[in-house]
C-alpha cells in the first residue's frame, strides 16, 4: 500500500528590497563665461519689460506729472484719470470687447482648420495637382486683387456691409501660414500616416486623429500667429463696419485717439480742456495688449518647437 506523502508547501521568498543610496552630488560652481551669459540675458529681458512698464507707468500717471518730468516706470502722480475717461460709458467697451473676443476666437479656430487643411492637401506627395495649387497660393501671396476690387467684393457682390463676417473672412486663409504648414506637415513621418491606411482610417480619421496630434507645435504656433492678426485688426472695421454694436475694440479705441488728436490740433473746434491726453494714448495701449499677453503666457511652450517651424530638415 503506497502512501501519498503531501509536497511540503512552499514559501515564497522574500522580496528583497532595492535600496538606492542617493549620493549627493556636489553642484558646480558657474563659470565665468556662465555668469556674463547670464547677466546679458537678464539685461536683454529688462530691456524688453521696459518699454511695458513705462506704459502702464505712464496710463497711471497724471498729464501734469508727465508734462513736466516725463516718463518714469514709477508714477510721479499716481491718477486714474485717463482709465475713467475711457469708461465713462462701460458698456461700450464691454459690447467692443464681445465683438473682439468673437470675431478672434471663431476667426482663429475656421482659419486654422481650413489653412491646416489646405497645408495638409500641398504636403502630400500622391496629390497631382499640388505643385498647380502650391502656386497659386503662392502667386495670391504675392499679388492681390487691390483695395477697391475687394471692397466693391465685400459690399456690392457679398454684401457683408455692417456684418460681423466681414471681420472675418479676408483673414481666413494667409497664404504664408499655409506654406509654413506645408513644410511641417512634410516633415512627419510618412510610415505613421501608412500604417493608419493600413488600418483601415479614412483621409478625414488620419488627418484628425493622426496627423493633427502630431502637429500641436505648428497648430499653437499659427494659431498665436491668426488670433493676433484678428485682435489687433482695425482695418477691416474702418471698412466695412459703421454700426457701433459690431464695431471692434481696436476700432473703438482708434476713433477715441483720432477725436482726441483732432481736437488738440485744430484749436477752432474748443481743444480737449482737462482730457489727459498722454496718459489717455497709454491707457489705450494697455486695453489694447492685455489679452494678447494673457494669450501668450498661455500659448509660450510652444513656440520653441514653432521657432523652428519653417526649418528644412535634412
Amino acid at each position: 500500500m503506497t502512501q501519498i506523502l503531501n509536497p511540503p508547501p512552499t514559501v515564497a521568498p522574500a522580496k528583497r528590497r532595492k535600496r538606492t543610496q542617493r549620493v549627493a552630488v556636489p553642484a558646480k560652481a558657474p563659470t565665468v563665461g556662465q555668469l556674463i551669459i547670464h547677466f546679458g540675458l537678464l539685461l536683454c529681458a529688462m530691456s524688453f519689460l521696459t518699454p511695458l512698464v513705462l506704459v502702464v507707468s505712464a496710463s497711471f500717471s497724471s498729464e501734469k506729472s508727465i508734462a513736466d518730468n516725463g516718463y518714469a516706470l514709477v508714477p510721479g502722480q499716481f491718477s486714474t484719470r485717463a482709465y475713467q475717461y475711457l469708461l465713462t460709458d462701460p458698456s461700450q467697451l464691454i459690447q467692443a470687447y464681445a465683438v473682439s473676443i468673437f470675431v478672434t476666437f471663431v476667426g482663429t479656430a475656421f482659419s486654422v482648420l481650413i489653412m491646416a487643411l489646405l497645408g495638409y492637401v500641398l504636403s502630400r506627395r500622391d496629390f497631382r495637382p499640388r505643385r498647380g495649387l502650391a502656386f497659386y497660393v503662392l502667386f495670391t501671396m504675392l499679388f492681390s486683387g487691390g483695395l477697391v476690387p475687394s471692397y466693391i467684393l465685400m459690399t456690392q457682390y457679398l454684401h457683408l456691409q455692417n456684418n460681423i463676417l466681414a471681420l472675418m473672412l479676408p483673414y481666413l486663409v494667409v497664404p504664408w501660414n499655409v506654406l509654413l504648414l506645408r513644410t511641417f506637415f512634410m516633415q512627419l513621418p510618412v510610415g505613421v500616416i501608412e500604417a493608419a491606411r493600413v488600418d483601415g482610417a479614412g483621409e478625414w480619421r488620419t488627418f484628425f486623429q493622426v496627423v493633427l496630434p502630431m502637429s500641436t507645435p505648428a497648430i499653437a504656433t499659427i494659431g498665436m500667429f491668426t488670433m493676433l492678426m484678428y485682435w489687433n485688426d482695425w482695418w477691416l472695421g474702418l471698412l466695412y463696419i459703421s454700426d457701433a454694436n459690431l464695431s471692434p475694440v481696436q476700432l473703438w479705441l482708434y476713433k477715441i485717439m483720432s477725436n482726441i488728436d483732432a481736437f488738440s490740433t485744430n484749436p477752432m473746434l474748443g481743444g480737449v480742456g482737462d482730457t489727459p491726453v498722454q496718459s489717455l494714448r497709454m491707457a489705450i495701449a494697455v486695453l489694447a495688449i492685455g489679452p494678447v499677453i494673457i494669450a501668450f503666457v498661455f500659448l509660450q511652450k510652444y513656440f520653441v518647437r514653432g521657432l523652428t517651424l519653417g526649418g528644412v530638415r535634412e
